[in-house]
């Protein structure tokens, strides 16, 4: 009997999420098993530290209303790992995904019996990066726009002969596995540009990672196009990072199509494209925005958008939650100005700080702003909610598993099938 949708997300979670030798040796195995369904359309490669998943939405909606049939594949997911396969932009039926995991799942169990070692196995974002690559081919998608996971040169993603790849912006994360400065890890995210390739960069890159991007592209023969700092395109999508994210996705696109692009094509796409868990409005009374800003910088850019968002609303009740190889600090201490209330919370992800230990890493930064715990993310938020009262605003942020929790929790409907 086919598998269901909650059969082949059992499979996923049972798998390591990454395995214990870095290298694309198991990808290529799994993607040949699987009758190499990556050659079968064209890609765009979104690689960076922040801004990925909304730049890869916007470029699928960019080129989706060019008349190309469009595949996207995201990462992570708020309530369903088949949100992060979409076609057409609707992720796919629940149907569809179980299938496309059974499929994969079949061919990994070939490759890890073939494997020398038994910590050599196929990993769980290995597993369902084949599963998306065999979706998009079966559905007969022209260009399909993935976003990396981690780093970009050992990245199951990294399989792909994308034509052009995108840079969305390098910051320090990942180092135990990227690298301890701004030119190491910009030089593992950029070892996805392929010989005579278009690289497009955000104009704003770190001059160590603008450096390294110029020796990568002149090495490998590749165009390098800047984009620019924004359009004069109305968005859905809020945030002033997000018309940065815009402009970046349209030279991306328009890189891709190779001719002069339709400008009501870019119109349309920009005032119809909604970014899940990204400046996220889901309430306005209290108005309640979800953010998936889980590093300083990310943390910075919905910091210097906050303010055009809530308006005169008050108080402002800021929710957190942050994993412990996130600089907790640098990012609260840059929201805490804005806020005035906390609660710290601590999501279901393993890896993040329990809300007694976030609140030492604040310390000194609340500097006067009162801090309360709340161990369960429902319950802060409702906390949170309760604080700020009709009036008011709650901004829940930190990590993208918070936002994953709570949506979850809240059971959001708004994820659409095709």
């Amino acid at each position: 009997m086919a598998w269901a949708e909650r059969e082949a997300e059992d499979y996923l979670l049972g798998l390591e999420v990454f395995g214990m030798h870095f290298g694309l040796e198991r990808m290529h195995r799994l993607m040949t098993a699987l009758g190499m369904p990556q050659r079968r359309f064209a890609e765009i490669h979104v690689v960076g530290s922040n801004g990925k998943s909304s730049t890869v939405r916007f470029i699928a909606a960019i080129l989706e209303r060019h008349g190309l049939r469009t595949g996207s594949f995201t990462s992570p997911h708020l309530r369903r790992f088949r949100e992060r396969i979409e076609v057409g932009e609707q992720a796919i039926a629940p149907e569809r995904f179980a299938a496309a995991v059974e499929r994969a799942a079949a061919e990994a169990g070939s490759v890890d019996r073939a494997a020398d070692d038994e910590s050599d196995r196929v990993t769980q974002f290995e597993a369902l990066t084949a599963a998306a690559f065999h979706e998009l081919a079966s559905r007969e998608v022209e260009v399909a726009v993935i976003e990396a996971g981690l780093g970009g040169r050992y990245d199951a993603t990294n399989v792909i002969p994308s034509s052009v790849q995108v840079l969305t912006g390098v910051s320090l994360e990942h180092t135990r596995w990227l690298g301890s400065t701004i030119a190491e890890i910009a030089a593992e995210k950029l070892a996805v540009v392929r010989d005579y390739a278009t690289l497009v960069v955000a104009p704003d890159l770190h001059p160590d990672a603008r450096a390294v991007a110029e020796e990568v592209a002149a090495e490998r023969h590749a165009e390098l196009i800047e984009a620019p700092p924004e359009l004069d395109v109305d968005l859905r999508a809020p945030g002033a990072f997000q018309r940065r994210n815009f402009a970046l996705a349209a030279a991306a696109a328009i890189a891709f199509l190779g001719r002069a692009p339709d400008l009501e094509a870019i119109y349309r796409a920009g005032v119809e494209t909604r970014v899940p868990g990204r400046l996220d409005v889901v309430s306005q009374s209290p108005l309640t925005v979800f953010d998936g800003a889980h590093n300083p910088s990310g943390v910075a850019a919905l910091a210097g958008s906050l303010p055009s968002v809530v308006g005169e609303r008050s108080p402002v009740v800021l929710v957190a939650s942050v994993l412990e190889d996130k600089d907790a600090g640098a990012m609260l201490g840059q929201l805490l100005p804005l806020a005035d209330r906390v609660v710290l919370t601590r999501c279901s992800n393993p890896r993040a700080l329990a809300a007694e230990e976030l609140t030492e890493r604040v310390g000194d930064r609340a500097a006067g702003t009162p801090v309360e715990v709340v161990a369960e993310p429902g319950a802060a938020l409702a906390r949170a909610r309760s604080i700020a009262g009709p009036d008011g605003a709650v901004i829940a942020t930190g990590s993208i598993y918070l936002i994953a929790d709570l949506v979850r929790e809240a059971g959001d409907t708004r994820v659409s099938t095709l």
